[in-house]
């Protein structure tokens, strides 16, 4: 069963984890569905399953230690109640790392910064994200802050035409703060309920995008003293550990309020979510799990757990 996930909804979650799938669903069946002993081979073999699937070295340690426990207290069984074990230590590291509901302006449009560095998918979790909201009838503005590359200004312009939403843009190197500010002004004038900002994403160049930032931050600070509402961090989950280093710079220096986990349909290391949020301690707004405009969904554990379990959970 699939707590309170819509059949649709989850297969397009089940269809984007399908790497990870075939590698942590898949091994799992293979140990556990043979109901062995749990000995030192077993939790050796299940050692490797976890950390292949990114679960994170800590988290695979204190899952074998409760084995372990477990085991030794009589209270562990083989086969399905440990899996059953597994899924609800996973589920429970996740509940933590949700939160579906977005910070709204009190008065005013909701202002939304979307930072990370080039190449995570930024830019398109921006259009995703529009048409999510549009969707919901919500009026929404882009504004083109990544004003250091064109190409990023055109691809943003040309999602806004697709979406049928405004767009604030300037010139090729124009100063992203005042793109940010006309935005907001704009988006009062219209009406328009929500403002999705994007920003350049230079990590070789980490001085100066971070004060850019903070300059965007201030600048959009003097119309309303509590935005940005939102600071989404846009990762890329086939990034490892650099991900989390990423995240890291961004959270220092602009209080990054929440993550777009991207990707995660190119990697078998969908367990990254786990090791992101007890690295992080940050919720998972967003996981893009296709290149489709409805590929990125708002972060459910309970979806997510059971998509990378696969047929193990079918089963039950």
């Amino acid at each position: 069963m699939v707590f309170g996930i819509v059949g649709k909804f989850f297969k397009r979650i089940k269809s984007g984890l399908a790497k990870t799938r075939s590698v942590f669903g898949d091994a799992l069946r293979g140990l556990i569905g043979k109901g062995r002993v749990i000995d030192k081979q077993f939790l050796e073999e299940l050692e490797d399953i976890l950390i292949a699937a990114d679960i994170g070295i800590a988290k695979t340690d204190e899952i074998l230690e409760d084995i372990q426990t477990r085991f030794k207290q009589g209270e562990a069984a083989e086969g399905e109640a440990l899996l059953d074990f597994l899924k609800r230590s996973l589920r429970e590291e996740l509940q933590e790392a949700s939160s579906d509901e977005l910070k709204t302006a009190s008065a005013g449009p909701t202002v939304v910064l979307i930072v990370g560095v080039n190449g995570t998918g930024k830019t398109t979790s921006i259009a995703k994200l529009a048409k999510r909201f549009k969707d919901q009838g919500k009026e929404v503005l882009l504004a083109a802050g990544d004003t250091y590359r064109a190409a990023a200004i055109e691809q943003l312009s040309i999602w806004s035409e697709r979406i049928g939403v405004d767009i604030v843009k300037q010139h090729d190197g124009a100063d992203a703060a005042a793109v940010a500010f006309d935005a907001i002004i704009a988006a009062e004038a219209r009406g328009a309920d929500l403002v999705l900002i994007d920003t350049a994403g230079r990590l070789h160049n980490r001085d100066d995008l971070m004060r850019e930032l903070e300059k965007i931050r201030r600048v959009i600070q003097k119309k309303y003293p509590e935005a940005p509402h939102e600071t989404l961090l846009v990762i890329d989950a086939t990034s490892g550990q650099n991900a989390i280093q990423q995240a890291r710079i961004f959270s220092q220096s602009m209080g990054v309020s929440g993550l777009i986990l991207t990707k995660l349909d190119g990697t078998a290391k969908g367990g990254c979510a786990l090791s992101i949020k007890r690295e992080l301690g940050l919720p998972i707004r967003y996981i893009g799990v296709g290149e489709q405009m409805d590929d990125l969904q708002p972060f459910d554990p309970d979806a997510y757990i059971e998509a990378i379990f696969g047929e193990l959970a079918e089963d039950e």
